[in-house]
C-alpha cells in the first residue's frame, strides 16, 4: 500500500511505470510490437515530441506557455532547404541559420511577454498566427524537399543501430536536466514560477530569465523541426501543427504543474513516449481520431487530478 502511495505521489515515476506496463502488455498481446525495429521507431517519433517539449517544459516551469512551438517547427522545416547554400557541402550553415531564426522567434516571444507585458498565451498565439501567414505567402501549398546532408544524416542515420534523433534527444535531455537541477539559473526559473513576486524581491530578473527561457523554447522547437524534416525528407505547411498540443501534453503527463514552479523534464521524457505509444496502439486497433482524443484527455486529466491532490496536501 505504501508503495502505491509513493508511486502516485511521484508523477514522473508514475508516467514511467505506465510506459513500462503499456509496453509489456502490448508486447505480450500484439504480434511484432516488442520487436526492436518497432520500439526503435516509437522512440524516434517520441524524440521529436521530447525535444519540442524540452523548451515547453522550461517555459511552463516558470509559469508561462509557448503556443508558437508548432509554427516554429514548421518554419524551420520549410525555410531550412532555402537557407542551405550550394557552397557548403556539410549543410551545417543552413542548420545554424535555421536555428538562429527559431531562437530569434523565441526571443521575440520573450520580449513581448517580459518587456511589453503581453500575456504569454496571447503573445505566442499571435506569433504562431503571424508565422503561419508568412509560411503561406512563402511556400503556398507546396512541399519542399531537403537535400541538406547534415539534416538527412540526422533523420536517417542509425549509428550502432540507434537512430541519430534518439541520440540527439539523449543529449538534449541530459542538458535540460543539468540546467534545471544543477545550475543556478534552473533554481531561478523554478523560483519565478513558484512565487514571481518573492523571486523579484530577491533580485531575480524577470526580463532576463524570460528572454532566456523563450529563446531556449524557440531553439528546441527549431531543433525538433530539423529532426522532423530529416525524418520526412520534406517540409510543408502544417507539418508542426500536431506538436503544439503533444508538447504540452507530454509536460503535463510528466507531472509538471501547468501553473509553474514545480516539475521536472525527467517526467516529460516518459510523457512523450507514452503519447507516441498510445497513438501506435490506437492505430493498430483502427480506432478513430475521436477515441485518440478521449484517451489523451483521460490520461492528462487523471494525472492532473493526482498531482493536484498531492499539491494540496
Amino acid at each position: 500500500m505504501r508503495l502505491f502511495k509513493s508511486l502516485f505521489s511521484n508523477p514522473p515515476l508514475l508516467t514511467f511505470v505506465l510506459v513500462v506496463l503499456v509496453w509489456l502488455v502490448a508486447g505480450l498481446t500484439l504480434h511484432g510490437f516488442a520487436a526492436y525495429g518497432h520500439l526503435r521507431y516509437l522512440l524516434e517519433l517520441a524524440a521529436v515530441i521530447g525535444i519540442a517539449a524540452a523548451g515547453q517544459t522550461l517555459v511552463i516551469l516558470m509559469g508561462g506557455i509557448d503556443l508558437s512551438v508548432g509554427a516554429v517547427i514548421t518554419v524551420t522545416a520549410i525555410l531550412l532547404p532555402f537557407l542551405s547554400p550550394d557552397w557548403d557541402p556539410t549543410g551545417l550553415v543552413g542548420v545554424v541559420l535555421a536555428l538562429v531564426i527559431a531562437t530569434s522567434v523565441g526571443l521575440l516571444n520573450g520580449a513581448g511577454a517580459a518587456v511589453l507585458r503581453v500575456p504569454p498565451i496571447i503573445m505566442t498565439l499571435a506569433m504562431a498566427t503571424f508565422l503561419q501567414g508568412v509560411l503561406v505567402l512563402v511556400a503556398g501549398g507546396s512541399a519542399v524537399t531537403v537535400q541538406n546532408p547534415a539534416v538527412v544524416m540526422l533523420g536517417q542515420a542509425r549509428p550502432l543501430g540507434i537512430p541519430a534523433g534518439v541520440l540527439l534527444w539523449i543529449v538534449v535531455s541530459v542538458s535540460v536536466l543539468v540546467l534545471i537541477h544543477r545550475m543556478p539559473i534552473g533554481a531561478r526559473f523554478l523560483a519565478l514560477g513558484a512565487n514571481p513576486l518573492a523571486a523579484r524581491l530577491s533580485g531575480v530578473s524577470m526580463i532576463r530569465n524570460t528572454l532566456i527561457l523563450y529563446a531556449l523554447s524557440g531553439f528546441f522547437a527549431g531543433l525538433a523541426g530539423i529532426l522532423l524534416l530529416g525524418m520526412n525528407r520534406q517540409g510543408y505547411v502544417g507539418i508542426g501543427d500536431s506538436y503544439l498540443l503533444t508538447s504540452i501534453a507530454a509536460v503535463v503527463l510528466g507531472g509538471t504543474s501547468i501553473l509553474g514552479g514545480r516539475g521536472t523534464y525527467a517526467g516529460t521524457i516518459p510523457g512523450a513516449i507514452l503519447l507516441v505509444t498510445t497513438t501506435a496502439l490506437i492505430t493498430v486497433v483502427n480506432a478513430s481520431a475521436g477515441w485518440r482524443s478521449i484517451m489523451f484527455g483521460s490520461l492528462i486529466l487523471a494525472l492532473l487530478l493526482i498531482s493536484g491532490r498531492e499539491a494540496r496536501r
